[in-house]
């Protein structure tokens, strides 16, 4: 059977890489990119299908599944942890109200497999912050963070009453070029980039010391792609796989830049409300589950990610 696959929040830092990995994959015409804004450059350079689509409109995203008959969707449209600390009702709406209108349109047209991310975000403070596990304690303190766990929770309803296929993965911060990232509390780890090369200078949001799980985007993509591609009977979990990236401080990063940029200097912001987000969150991940279930590896340390990272902005900037 040939994939016809939608995925909506298609112009944010995940959505615009995925979407031209899975049209590399499956063929243009079989990937319907769609988002609540009109494409982004990088987004209508690419050939294929989209649609503009609201996840909290029902009339509307019925009409999509109804005119493009999804064999998968990735769900990727949310407010992330930064932003919605600022605007926590609109916040929770959108994470909590989109998902289950995606779900029972999954189940009513019969979607094979359906994508949707959870974060490091559901972990709180009295979660383990070292080699945090995947089964824990969770009492995450951030409207992301518990829209996030609540959507873990009916994620695995939706496979345990209707049988639906939901795969998820707690992603850790993540770092990419093609895209800006969309107001999480990990987005120092990309503007550093941007700035050590536009001013050879950057003040970090967080502080020095502050270590967190992050991921470069091209493991992102293909933990993603991987998961989906596993086969049903290979997925023990249904709420939301831990994925370990490479761990770091705001420091750490800013060391390897400068091996690669000798004169780039680094300052430190006080009092930024992101700071305790982060404090919150795990240091390091065991992603166990995801090595023994579907053969997950990680390919990116942190000297090729900036190295790689520095390579392609310099082309763009």
């Amino acid at each position: 059977m040939s994939e016809k696959i939608l995925v909506i929040g298609a112009n944010g830092q995940i959505g615009t890489e995925l979407v031209m990995a899975l049209r590399n994959i499956h063929g243009a015409e079989a990937v319907v990119a769609s988002d609540i804004n009109s494409p982004t450059y990088a987004m209508r350079s690419s050939t294929g299908p989209f649609e503009l689509v609201n996840v909290l409109d029902k009339d509307n995203l019925h009409h999509i599944f109804d005119k493009h008959r999804p064999t998968q969707v990735y769900l990727l449209a949310a407010i992330l942890s930064a932003v919605g600390e600022q605007k926590p009702k609109m916040a929770w709406d959108l994470n909590m109200t989109g998902l289950l209108h995606i779900l029972d349109f999954a189940v009513e047209f019969k979607v094979a497999k359906v994508f949707w991310p959870s974060s490091i975000a559901v972990f709180g403070p009295h979660s383990p912050q070292h080699h945090t596990p995947q089964y824990c304690v969770m009492d995450p303190n951030t409207v992301y963070g518990f829209s996030k766990l609540a959507g873990e929770r009916w994620c695995e309803y939706y496979f345990n009453k209707y049988g639906l296929d939901v795969r998820s993965i707690r992603y850790p911060g993540l770092i990419g070029w093609k895209a800006n990232p969309g107001g999480g509390t990990t987005d120092y780890a990309v503007h550093i980039f941007h700035q050590a090369l536009k001013t050879g200078k950057y003040e970090s949001f967080l502080a020095e010391g502050t270590a967190l799980p992050m991921m470069y985007m091209d493991d992102a993509i293909r933990a993603t792609i991987s998961l989906m591609d596993a086969p049903a009977e290979k997925i023990s979990i249904r709420s939301s796989y831990n994925l370990a990236g490479i761990s770091f401080t705001p420091e750490q990063l800013a060391a390897e830049i400068q091996k690669l940029i000798p004169g780039f200097e680094i300052s430190y912001s006080e009092n930024d409300p992101r700071q305790a987000i982060a404090d919150s969150w795990p240091k390091s991940i065991d992603d166990s589950y995801a090595q023994n279930d579907w053969g997950w590896q990680l390919e990116y340390d942190l000297p090729k990610m900036v190295a790689d990272m520095l390579g392609n902005l310099k082309n763009i900037i």
